[in-house]
């Protein structure tokens, strides 16, 4: 069998995917789109004229050129998964369309977000973890998945009690603030990152809530690679994930802690419609936070259920969208 899978990929979840393909003996190919950029200062400049005075981005056809280039070379597929259709326009989803019996996506986004509802028609199967969207549509419900390997609980020992990292968004640094003062009287050895360009402003501050902000908060205009981040989740008690605005789904943090054995902190309530969910690992955040508590760092994390845990491992995932398996 040949599976591909095409996505842009820019927080390199999606290699995992094919990783695990292969490892089921299946021909499985990633086109990865992110890694087509301009080769130049003069193919920048060339692309942002374009764009302000025809309209047109460059780059975009040439990623989706790279997308054809290398269909044609490897042929006919059985299967096609495209994650998040937004990367591409009608005319290029058909154009993929004509490689396979299968075309199958899977929104990493809800269509509020990204709505691409005049797209959806092209593909065979579509796959949501968004519950509004699932009802309204009538997708396949499928959660992100676990694509870590599992470590223990107390291997190896965290030394700090909370991690977060986050790109920067005003409604979600103004909740941050609350919680880092919550957490700051609690005693809690924390550390928040905050990522975005528009975190230059803060940077010029040397006070935040009277935190010392090269102890525990940091802003960063630099993006932190996905390998790097997982050494600071194994330092950790807990991982806190904060919604964004309109989401209604569990993020790729909440299957991270599952798999490093972490307990989570989180504002999303829907965490507890979730076969998973167990309060002494999950604390689901009121709006003043006041329902913090120490006792929840302190108490050691209870381990999930093995029938539990694979439902959410990405081998059970790439087997329900590629069908090699029956569902349960």
């Amino acid at each position: 069998m040949k599976i591909c899978v095409i996505s842009y990929d820019f927080w390199g979840y999606d290699k995992y995917i094919v990783d695990v393909l292969c490892k089921k003996n299946i021909d499985a190919s990633h086109i990865k789109i992110a890694t087509v950029t301009h080769s130049n200062f003069g193919e920048r400049a060339k692309n942002a004229l374009s764009k302000t005075l025809l309209n047109k981005n460059l780059k975009t056809e040439k990623r989706q050129q790279f997308v054809f280039d290398s269909l044609e070379k490897m042929g006919r597929q059985d299967q096609i998964l495209v994650l998040n259709p937004d990367t591409f326009d009608i005319s290029t989803l058909k154009e993929i369309k004509k490689y396979t019996d299968r075309l199958i996506t899977y929104l990493y986004d809800n269509l509020e977000r990204f709505p691409v509802e005049d797209k959806l028609y092209l593909f065979d199967k579509i796959f949501s973890f968004d519950a509004t969207d699932i009802k309204k549509h009538g997708f396949e419900k499928l959660t992100n998945y676990i694509y870590l390997p599992h470590t223990s609980y107390d291997q190896p020992k965290p030394k700090m009690d909370l991690f977060y990292i986050t790109s920067y968004d005003n409604k979600r640094v103004s909740f941050i603030k609350l919680l880092a003062k919550k957490l700051t009287a609690m005693d809690v050895k924390f550390q928040i990152m905050i990522i975005g360009k528009k975190t230059w402003k803060h940077q010029l501050k040397n006070l935040f809530i009277k935190v010392p902000e090269n102890l525990s908060l940091i802003f960063s205009m630099k993006k932190i690679c996905h390998t790097a981040l997982l050494e600071y989740y194994k330092n950790s008690k807990v991982l806190l994930d904060l919604m964004r605005e309109n989401q209604y789904g569990l993020s790729f943090r909440v299957f991270e802690a599952m798999a490093l054995e972490k307990k989570i902190i989180t504002d999303n309530e829907a965490i507890k419609n979730y076969d998973f969910y167990n309060p002494n690992n999950i604390l689901i955040l009121n709006e003043s936070c006041s329902n913090l508590n120490k006792l929840f760092f302190d108490s050691p994390y209870e381990k999930i259920p093995e029938e539990i845990y694979y439902r959410y491992t990405l081998d059970h995932w790439v087997d329900r969208v590629f069908q090699l398996q029956k569902k349960d």
